[in-house]
């Protein structure tokens, strides 16, 4: 941190988590990681790469200044994520992306959630700080805290059509919507850029991601498994039973980032350490 009096003044942030849409070109994740690691007061935490989503998700953590009313007026993050956006957009193309997960940009879902003493508040005023910089020239749609009314995220993602493969069956390619919105952005312009797509941003608490996966080619009852066993309607432990039903079998499953406790406990070691040096 830039000097003593800094130091006192900041709060531990917002942990960010990036999802971009890419993982089977280095290229592009390189250029994003290196765009990650200019400011050393951002750090990884955690990069998950996913196969048969084609992407990957960068969790990074840094810090907030507050003004003497004890505002947030400054983080790291802000600059660091939009360096990284930055080197997604130009490197890759969602016209030539295809996956088996719903997407709807280049730079899918950008999601901001409080750590240690940081305030909801605090993540959902960076997650609109980093929304007007990307709306300069690109789509964002807020969610969440970030929303002025709390938006869900899957009422924006049904009204863009996000649930509806346009490619063999259960593939997305390319971008599956028209080039002029029907809904209005946050942020940005309504024409959208076929290499770019759209970004989603949100404030929420820590979300823990889980996999589970079904081993099955019908789509449908995975949707349907998967509906019921949501946050509204079950648990995780119904899925076993529910495959079982339908003479699936389910692997073990895992989750895709660590604890928001053992983030934590990473960062504060790294920057002790940093300190120290």
């Amino acid at each position: 941190m830039r000097n003593q009096e800094q130091r006192e003044a900041v709060y531990v942030s917002s942990s960010d988590k990036i999802f971009f849409s890419e993982y089977r070109r280095h290229e592009p994740l390189d250029a994003i990681e290196r765009a990650a690691r200019l400011d050393p007061e951002t750090v990884i935490l955690n990069k998950f790469e996913d196969r048969a989503y084609n992407r990957t998700r960068f969790t990074l953590v840094s810090y907030v200044v507050h003004d003497s009313r004890v505002s947030a007026i400054y983080s790291p993050l802000q600059q660091t994520v939009l360096t990284m956006v930055e080197a997604a957009y130009g490197t890759i193309n969602l016209a030539l992306h295809s996956c088996m997960h719903p997407r709807l940009g280049a730079v899918d879902d950008i999601v901001l959630h409080p750590l240690a003493r940081a305030s909801l508040d605090e993540a959902a005023w960076l997650a609109k700080a980093i929304a007007a910089d990307i709306g300069h020239r690109f789509q964002v749609f807020l969610y969440g805290a970030a929303h002025p009314t709390g938006k869900a995220l899957d009422n924006i993602r049904r009204e863009l059509g996000y649930y509806r493969p346009n490619f063999m069956g259960n593939q997305w390619a390319g971008w599956a919507l028209p080039e002029v919105l029907s809904v209005k952005p946050d942020e940005g312009p309504t024409r959208v850029s076929r290499a770019r797509g759209i970004t989603m941003i949100r404030a929420c608490p820590w979300v823990g991601l889980y996999n589970v996966p079904i081993m099955s080619t019908d789509v449908s009852v995975a949707r349907r498994i998967a509906r019921m066993v949501s946050a509204r309607r079950g648990g995780l432990l119904m899925v076993e039973m529910l495959a079982a039903q339908d003479g699936l079998d389910v692997k073990q499953g895992y989750f895709t980032d660590s604890s928001p406790e053992m983030i934590l406990h990473k960062y504060l070691n790294l920057i002790s350490a940093d300190r120290a040096s």
